[in-house]
């Protein structure tokens, strides 16, 4: 399952100064926008990656209980993850002053994989991810108690036409409503949870919080996989490590991506995973989305191109703030 697009850029910018803006040099420009391309490149990669892991875990589910599906991916993941940032970081790499935070953040992610791959049991692949990409909304919803957060009628009425986006696909009320289509949003709005736990801690280093996620998650979920064990095959083995190692190379690339360009410029390629989703569920289980998947995965993903522009234009704002010291317009 792939990290749905992040609403806010925040993270971006985790301090504003006082100093003059400087003009970019004709120089510079070239490189920079050589590196905003490549950031792009990186999640447009990325998003292959995240659907391949979540077509393969679709498999999987007919075959093994979810929870193992799920615990399958994140031993891969700690397998991979853990001793590189070891490598990279030493002892310390794993330091914390936010430890409570790091569980509440793990688990989130960790439940949050368990309710989508129990909804990719049901659902399509594609259905089942553009209903999970309607976390900004509850992402939104979650920053007023959680963060104080001020959010502006824009944002609303863009959280509002995600919704309708979400209706779109799950079709409340009509024979083709299915209630497992609460499971994707259900893991979506655990994914949001983890999204504010995040910026609580945003000092924090993201290789150390991706570490920890990795060890809580395996963790949890070893202490329930017993229960729902079921050995599997050598091929149920060889699909598992292809869905960890596709997961864990798709949260590699995206990070990448994030340290060359901001949120609000990568966040809008992330639904172009809705795409490759319909492709590779049709080229494995033979299945094509239905016409309202489809509106309705365009109507969520206008919905995150809206958020994310508007967070692109408070980002600004709070710049120009910084800078020259009053707010912006006055």
């Amino acid at each position: 399952m792939s990290p749905p697009p992040a609403v806010s850029a925040a993270a971006d910018c985790p301090s504003i100064t006082a100093a003059a803006p400087t003009r970019p040099s004709a120089r510079s420009v070239a490189p920079a926008r050589e590196v905003t391309f490549a950031a792009i490149g990186l999640a447009l990669v990325s998003t292959i990656f995240f659907a391949m892991g979540d077509v393969a875990a679709k498999v999987l589910t007919g075959t093994l209980p979810a929870i193992e599906v799920a615990w399958l991916r994140y031993f891969v993941f700690c397998l991979v993850v853990v001793p590189t940032v070891f490598v990279a970081r030493g002892a310390r790499a794993m330091h914390t002053p936010r430890l409570r935070l790091q569980v509440v953040r793990a688990l989130a992610v960790a439940g949050s994989a368990v309710l989508f791959i129990l909804g990719l049991g049901y659902l399509q692949v594609a259905e089942a991810t553009a209903i999970n990409f309607i976390s900004p909304l509850f992402i939104t919803a979650l920053s007023i108690p959680l963060l104080g957060e001020t959010v502006g009628i824009r944002r609303w009425a863009a959280a509002a036409v995600g919704f309708l986006g979400v209706m779109l696909v799950v079709q409340p009320g009509s024979s083709a409503f299915q209630v497992a289509a609460l499971l994707p949003m259900s893991a979506a709005l655990a994914w949001a949870v983890a999204a504010i736990a995040t910026r609580l801690m945003s000092s924090e280093r993201p290789e150390a919080t991706l570490a920890w996620s990795a060890v809580i998650g395996l963790i949890a979920l070893t202490a329930f996989v017993p229960f729902h064990w079921r050995t599997p095959t050598a091929w149920e083995i060889g699909l598992a490590a292809l869905m960890g190692t596709c997961s864990t190379t798709g949260h590699w690339l995206i990070i990448l991506a994030y340290r060359k360009a901001a949120a609000s410029t990568i966040a809008p390629f992330s639904y172009v995973q809705l795409l490759f989703a319909g492709l590779l569920g049709f080229a494995v289980f033979g299945t094509v989305p239905g016409a309202m998947t489809l509106v309705g995965g365009l109507v969520i993903a206008a919905s995150g191109l809206y958020t994310a522009h508007r967070e692109r234009i408070r980002t600004q704002e709070a710049k120009l703030v910084g800078t020259i010291g009053f707010p912006a317009g006055q």
